[in-house]
């Protein structure tokens, strides 16, 4: 039985429009909260200490943006993994890799400090889409074996003794899990499967218990999964699409929710804002970034 959804409390945290707003990340070193617009072409800090805020125009379309443990950021974009210096000071390509009519999107730091990025095609076609590990060299592993055919990859995530990968292909309305040896995905078989008019399974991230928090595109919700795959706890939101969440904040205990308006012709006020669930559970610490 699907649990019914129940209200809870959250805050604006960054008031935006962005077109859509994606991949939360806590960046310890800072105190901040790094995410994106992916469309808005624009890397967005956030720190809740004191309100600060940040922007950064990138060339191209950003899927996401992660802290590197040298300083600065790694980004998956439309061409390719590119990585800024401290403070955006510079920029060099890691990998080059331009598809017409395809971007990156949502990426993950796997506990081995590599990268694992998505791709999808504009126009969402099956079998257009993909999954990548990039090593802090540059060396590049397809993932193209164990997950089959991807149209639109989007959350990844492990559990807290690395020994399991979760993954988001949106179109096949399910949250897979796969074994994790370090450096391999493996065995990949359902975790979760969202029912019919709930939305599309977009961007998680895993607790210290464990469970899987799973943000609903069109769904108005993020959703908690336990390990057995049950649901247990339900988040609505007044925007319907959320995109991403992530743990950040003192002893990352606030949940961070990223959200879009794009596609929409009356989106909500808040629509494109970052919310946020003030002490809603105990996330883990993040992985920088090895290159």
């Amino acid at each position: 039985m699907t649990a019914a959804p129940k209200r809870h409390a959250y805050e604006v945290a960054v008031r935006e429009h962005a077109l859509l707003g994606e991949g939360p990340t806590w960046d310890p070193a800072g105190e901040r909260l790094i995410w994106v617009d992916i469309l808005g072409s624009r890397v967005h800090t956030y720190a809740p200490g004191d309100g600060r805020r940040t922007v950064m125009a990138t060339e191209q379309h950003v899927g996401a943006a992660k802290p590197r443990a040298g300083g600065g950021l790694v980004v998956n974009l439309r061409d390719g993994i590119g990585l800024y210096g401290p403070g955006g000071s510079s920029f060099t390509w890691l990998v080059r890799d331009p598809v017409p009519g395809r971007r990156g999107n949502d990426a993950a730091v796997s506990p081995d400090g590599a990268l694992w990025a998505g791709t999808l095609r504009y126009d969402e076609a099956p079998g257009g889409g993909g999954l990548t590990r990039v090593a802090p060299d540059g060396t590049v592993t397809e993932q193209s074996g164990p997950l089959g055919d991807v149209a639109v990859s989007n959350g990844t995530g492990w559990s807290p003794d690395g020994r399991l990968m979760y993954y988001a292909d949106s179109p096949t309305r399910r949250v897979d899990v796969l074994d994790f040896d370090g450096r391999h995905a493996r065995n990949r078989r359902p975790f979760a499967v969202i029912e019919d008019c709930a939305g599309d399974p977009d961007g998680l991230t895993v607790d210290a218990d464990g469970c899987v928090w799973i943000a609903l595109w069109n769904g108005g919700a993020v959703r908690r999964y336990t390990p057995d795959g049950r649901l247990d706890r339900v988040i609505a939101l007044p925007v319907p699409r959320p995109t991403a969440c992530a743990f950040g904040g003192p002893g990352l205990r606030d949940l961070y929710i990223t959200t879009a308006r794009a596609g929409q012709e009356r989106p909500h006020p808040l629509a494109g804002s970052v919310l946020v669930v003030p002490d809603a559970g105990q996330g883990l610490p993040g992985t920088l970034f090895a290159g």
